[in-house]
C-alpha cells in the first residue's frame, strides 16, 4: 500500500529555507501532537502533508491563522476525524467543530461527508462558498476521479479558491492517469493544460468507433515517466515497506457512527433492564430462580441489538474500503444480520463473490470477494 498527499502551497525558493521554516512551524504544534509524529511523518509535514490524518492535522494547524478549515471525508469517517481533531488540538472547543448534516454553519472547522455533495445540494454549496474556506483537507481524494461526478464539480472550485489545500489518498491511480486529472486540476489549474491536452499526452487518448459514431477513449496510459516526474513536485509517495520500522506492531482504530433512532431506543430499553437486574442481584432478591440465566439472556440480546444497529455503518465502511484498489482486508463477523450487511456491501460494490464453504478444521465459514486486486474475506 502507499499513502499519497497532493498539496497546494506557496512555492519556496530553496530546500534549506523550506526546512528552516517548517522546523519553526513544527515547534508551535501542540506538545501532544509533536510527540505523536513519527520521523517519516515529520518529514511528510515538512513537505506539506504526507499521509493520513495526523499529518494533515499538523499541516492544517500550522496554518490555523488562515482558518476557517474545511475537511471533506467519506461519510463513514466523519466521527473518527472529529475525534482526532479533538485529541490532537486540545484548544478546539466542541462548538468550534461543525459537522455538516444538511446545512453549513460558520465555525473554525467544518467536517463534510462526500455523501452530501449531490446535484440537489444547491443550498449547501451556496453556504460553503460564502464561508470562503482558506484551508481545505480532502481525505480519500480518489473520490474525485470522475470529471462528470457531482461531487467533483462541487468540490474542485472550493479547493481552487482555498489558499492551502491537502489531498490525501491511498489510491493515487498512477497507472490510470485519467483518474488523476481532477485532483491535479483542483490543486494547480492548467498545470497540465486542458483536459484534452492532458489526455493526449498521458492517457493515450485515441478514437474508438461504435458503428458510425466515434468516441474518445482515455482509459490508457502514456509518457508515465514524464508524468511521475512532474507529479513529484506536488505529490509525496511512501511505500509501506519504507515506514514499517517506525510503525507500532499493531494499530487499533475505533470507528464511531450515528445510531439509528429505533436502535437507540431499543438499546436504551435494554440498558435500563440491565441496570434493574444488577440492582435486583445486588439486593439479594430476585423474581426468578436463576437470575444468572436471565442476565446472560439479556447480554445475548444486547449483542444482537448492537449488530443490527451498526450493520448499516459497517456496510458503508466496507464499501469505502473497496474503493481502494488492491487493498486486502479481513472482516470478522458473527451475527447473520452483520454477515448479510457485509455481503450486500460487496455485491453493491460489484465485487465478484466466491461461494462460502466450511472449514472443517475450525468450523468457520469463509467467503472471499475479489475485484481487480481487491480481496475482502468474511469470516464468522
Amino acid at each position: 500500500a502507499n499513502y499519497v498527499a497532493n498539496v497546494k502551497v506557496s512555492r519556496e525558493t530553496t530546500n534549506s529555507h523550506v526546512d528552516r521554516r517548517w522546523d519553526s512551524q513544527l515547534s508551535v504544534l501542540p506538545d501532544k501532537l509533536q510527540q505523536r509524529l513519527m520521523p517519516f511523518q515529520k518529514e511528510g509535514v515538512k513537505f506539506m502533508g504526507l499521509g493520513k490524518t495526523v499529518q494533515a492535522i499538523s499541516v492544517a494547524y500550522a496554518y490555523r491563522q488562515e482558518w476557517p478549515l474545511l475537511i471533506v471525508v467519506p461519510s463513514s469517517l466523519k466521527y473518527p476525524w472529529i475525534e482526532e481533531l479533538e485529541r490532537w488540538i486540545p484548544e478546539l472547543n466542541p462548538g468550534d467543530i461543525n459537522l455538516v448534516e444538511t446545512k453549513s454553519d460558520t465555525s473554525k472547522v467544518t467536517v463534510l461527508g462526500y455523501g452530501l455533495l449531490t446535484t440537489e445540494a444547491c443550498p449547501l454549496v451556496e453556504a460553503l462558498t460564502r464561508q470562503r474556506f482558506n484551508v481545505v483537507v480532502v481525505d480519500e481524494s480518489h473520490y474525485l476521479k470522475s470529471r462528470n461526478a457531482a461531487r467533483s464539480k462541487i468540490l474542485v472550485p472550493l479547493i481552487q479558491n482555498a489558499k492551502r489545500a491537502i489531498l490525501l489518498t491511498g489510491t493515487p491511480a498512477l497507472g490510470r492517469p485519467e483518474e488523476l486529472f481532477m485532483q491535479i486540476e483542483a490543486l494547480y489549474p492548467r498545470m497540465f493544460g486542458t483536459w484534452s491536452d492532458y489526455a493526449k499526452q498521458y492517457c493515450n487518448a485515441h478514437y474508438r468507433f461504435f458503428g458510425n459514431r466515434r468516441q474518445w477513449d482515455c482509459r490508457g496510459a502514456s509518457h508515465l515517466e514524464d508524468l511521475h516526474q512532474r507529479l513529484s513536485e506536488i505529490m509525496i509517495r511512501r511505500l509501506k515497506v519504507q515506514v514499517l520500522p517506525q510503525l507500532p506492531p499493531k494499530i487499533r482504530q475505533r470507528i464511531p457512527f450515528d445510531l439509528p433512532k429505533d436502535a437507540a431506543k431499543e438499546a436504551s430499553g435494554s440498558l435500563e433492564e440491565w441496570e434493574r437486574l444488577m440492582r435486583t442481584m445486588g439486593s439479594g432478591v430476585s423474581a426468578t430462580d436463576n437470575p444468572f440465566t436471565e442476565v446472560m439472556g439479556l447480554v445475548t440480546r444486547m449483542y444482537k441489538q448492537t449488530a443490527i444497529a451498526k450493520a448499516g455503518a459497517v456496510k458503508d465502511y466496507i464499501k469505502m474500503l473497496l474503493e481502494t484498489e488492491k487493498l486486502k482486508f479481513l472482516v470478522f463477523a458473527h451475527h447473520l444480520t452483520m454477515l448479510q450487511a457485509c455481503t450486500e456491501a460487496v455485491i453493491e460494490a460489484k465485487v465478484t463473490v466466491v461461494p462460502s464453504s466450511p472449514d472443517h478444521a475450525t468450523g468457520m465459514y469463509r467467503g472471499c470477494h475479489r475485484s481487480q486486486g481487491n480481496c475482502c474475506s468474511l469470516i464468522t
